[in-house]
């Protein structure tokens, strides 16, 4: 039901294997995707995927933080000169919208779309449109950080094929009819109604992509009923006590021992700092989240893609991860 593809998964400053964050969810049911913050260089990102600025619905920035917003001025303007027209949503703290502002202003750049700020602040509901609801969570931050909730509801009738055996009614044209919700009249005269041999089939999937934050356990009523959690890891623990509480990031300790608690079946980390960027660094990070966590667990790299189906079985798609 959601497709994720991590754009930048690095925290504070690019490397040369990781751009700093920015994440890409797709529905599966259509081709309109969401970006969750744009770090400097996202377009560049976009370019080496089969993603579209013109199916992009909206951008949800977590916090006002250079590594999860400085790509945003090139993206709007990338989407304006390549003939962009729909609304855009941008979903942001007004520190934001006023930044853009003075860019759009101060470099003479006219979008060809309007652009739609929704103030993060302004209500715990930030988007409610076809089925998917987008809600924000405050989080702790030297900024101020909130997560988002995407819940996504969809419907389809079913045809009951168990049921249409049973009567003695073969594949056929009157299959077809019952599925698009009419009668069926069979040759020997008896009608099919459509309420008997349809049921309505309806699918729940809920991700919770959380931006930076010390205290992962403010997420509790945000992953109620969720599937999955993506949330930053910035340090072990370890090292999270040696750099003290200043960046107000998360341990991967801290975050996988809250997974645990909140029985989350799906968990990936994101946001690790650079002096982790090698194999060595990466299998201490996971270590350290699999003594605290039993669940499906998942450290991204640039251009990973998962796909969460409507049974909450998570799975990596095959591709080349940088």
């Amino acid at each position: 039901m959601f497709k994720l593809t991590f754009l930048g998964t690095s925290s504070g400053v690019p490397t040369r294997h990781r751009n700093v964050t920015s994440l890409a969810l797709q529905t599966t049911h259509n081709r309109d995707w969401w970006m969750i913050d744009c770090g400097e260089a996202t377009q560049h990102r976009l370019q080496r995927l089969p993603l579209s600025v013109h199916d992009l619905v909206g951008i949800c920035i977590t916090h006002v933080h250079g590594d999860h917003s400085y790509g945003l001025p090139g993206l709007l303007a990338s989407a304006s000169m390549t003939g962009r027209k729909k609304p855009l949503l941008l979903i942001a703290p007004a520190a934001i919208k006023a930044w853009i502002d003075a860019t759009l202003l101060h470099t003479e750049l006219f979008l060809t779309y309007p652009l739609i700020h929704i103030d993060v602040d302004s209500a715990p509901v930030v988007y409610e449109e076809a089925g998917l609801t987008v809600s924000r969570h405050a989080l702790s931050h030297r900024a101020p950080s909130v997560g988002y909730r995407f819940a996504l509801e969809t419907s389809r009738w079913k045809l009951d094929k168990a049921a249409l055996q049973a009567a003695g009614v073969p594949p056929g044209p009157a299959w077809g009819l019952l599925q698009a919700g009419q009668d069926a009249l069979l040759d020997d005269g008896t009608v099919l109604n459509a309420a008997t041999f349809r049921q309505l089939e309806t699918q729940r999937a809920t991700v919770v992509i959380g931006g930076d934050n010390d205290t992962p356990a403010l997420l509790a009523e945000a992953c109620t009923g969720a599937q999955l959690l993506v949330h930053e890891a910035t340090y072990t623990e370890a090292m999270l006590q040696k750099v003290g509480p200043g960046p107000t990031h998360s341990s991967v300790q801290r975050v996988a021992q809250f997974a645990e608690a909140a029985r989350l079946p799906n968990l990936i980390l994101t946001h690790f700092s650079a002096r982790y960027h090698n194999a060595d660094g990466m299998a201490e990070l996971e270590a350290e989240a699999r003594l605290h966590y039993s669940g499906e667990l998942f450290l991204a790299r640039d251009f990973d893609s998962y796909e969460l189906d409507a049974a909450g079985v998570l799975s990596k798609l095959p591709g080349k991860s940088q």
